[in-house]
């Protein structure tokens, strides 16, 4: 309502909408939930988009003080999304706030999970960020690889073309 007054203090939610579309758009392979073995759930779903959007997070802040902007901006998308989503499904007001911050503190959790991992942790990274169960090997390990190529595809990316939705 306000948001007119204090629109230059943050990002606009159009600044991360195209990154944010082309991340859902990525979240929505089927691989994901066919060889990946992810349940097609509300709940895996969610695993899989918060999944790739920390990974953009880590790739944004890689870009120091020229990147700044944009992990704001998603971050700002992904909890407009979220609170949207929620709302469509039947979530109340009195509720909403609380399942959205829990959504956010999930966000952040796999976030500093995938500053940290390093190349030798990668399955147990995926493991964390993707599974909250056993999962058998051959989907572990596909879900990684490509986990890994996605991160990859993020570091050839460009930051203008990140802003634009496209991921090389």
């Amino acid at each position: 309502m306000l948001g007119f007054l204090f629109r230059g203090l943050t990002a606009g939610p159009a600044h991360g909408a195209a990154l944010f579309d082309a991340l859902t758009a990525e979240a929505r392979r089927p691989h994901w939930y066919v060889e990946g073995e992810i349940p097609d759930t509300l709940d895996g779903r969610f695993a899989v988009l918060s999944t790739l959007t920390a990974l953009a997070l880590v790739r944004l802040e890689a870009d120091g003080d020229a990147g700044n902007r944009m992990p704001v901006a998603l971050t700002e998308r992904f909890i407009e999304v979220m609170e949207s989503e929620h709302r469509e499904l039947g979530i109340g007001d009195p509720t909403l706030g609380r399942t959205v911050r829990k959504l956010v503190s999930l966000l952040a959790k796999r976030t500093e999970q995938w500053r940290t991992a390093d190349k030798e942790g990668w399955t147990d990274a995926t493991r964390e960020s993707l599974y909250k169960d056993n999962v058998a090997a051959g989907a572990l390990g596909h879900s990684a690889e490509v986990l890994k190529r996605f991160a990859n595809r993020l570091e050839a990316t460009s930051l203008e073309r990140l802003e634009q939705g496209k991921i090389a």
